[in-house]
């Protein structure tokens, strides 16, 4: 496998740790759902199951294709944007929640980065397919 697919599915694992440490938190402490819910939802949605996919379609994807992914380093941007969108995403969700609206612009910096990280995978995908066309 390519570092890089390693490295998807090791913070995937790592998310999911997480948000399921969250979740049992969260059934512990009934009030903290208010607040950690949002933070929650995108470490499962965006850390577990996006991330997990992202590993999975850098190492499948080229394969299929019959060609090498298009770019190794938009793969590594989107690793590290993915991720600090994440996490910005998740901190935020949780300032904002505890009412610190001050936040609210980061929380929205963070989604954007997130965004863009998305983006960048897709067109990377969607290069890796477009030269399998030949």
């Amino acid at each position: 496998m390519s570092k890089i697919t390693v490295w998807f599915i090791r913070v995937a694992m790592s998310y999911f740790i997480i948000a399921a440490g969250m979740g049992v938190l969260m059934i512990i402490w009934p009030w903290w759902t208010r607040t950690y819910i949002p933070g929650h939802a995108h470490l499962n949605l965006l850390g577990w199951i996006s991330m997990t996919i992202y590993g999975v379609a850098y190492h499948i994807i080229p394969r299929f294709s019959g060609r090498p992914l298009y770019s190794n380093r938009l793969a590594w941007l989107h690793f590290y944007l993915a991720n600090i969108g994440l996490i910005g995403m998740v901190l935020f969700f949780g300032f904002v929640g505890h009412g610190n609206l001050r936040y609210e612009k980061h929380l929205l910096y963070s989604a954007i980065v997130e965004f863009t990280s998305i983006v960048i995978f897709v067109y990377n995908m969607m290069r890796t397919i477009k030269s399998a066309e030949g």
